[in-house]
């Protein structure tokens, strides 16, 4: 999952990864859910988005956590 936040003055983006796609839906959702819940003069000074991008990889070792990495 990527997280832009383009109007912060330090951290723009973020990046977790998580084993399968459905975790990663999951993980926006509730990311997403949480920003929702701030007040609303945080949402006007944040902008945000996630995305989730699937892609085939290499077995990652030790990416058998549920959560992302």
């Amino acid at each position: 999952m990527i997280m832009s936040s383009p109007n912060q003055t330090t951290v723009k983006y973020n990046a977790s990864i998580y084993p399968t796609e459905d975790m990663c839906m999951e993980a926006r959702a509730g990311y997403l859910e949480a920003f929702e819940s701030k007040t609303a003069e945080y949402k006007r000074t944040m902008k945000t988005e996630a995305f989730c991008i699937p892609f085939e990889s290499f077995p990652v070792i030790g990416m058998t956590s549920p959560v992302g990495a």
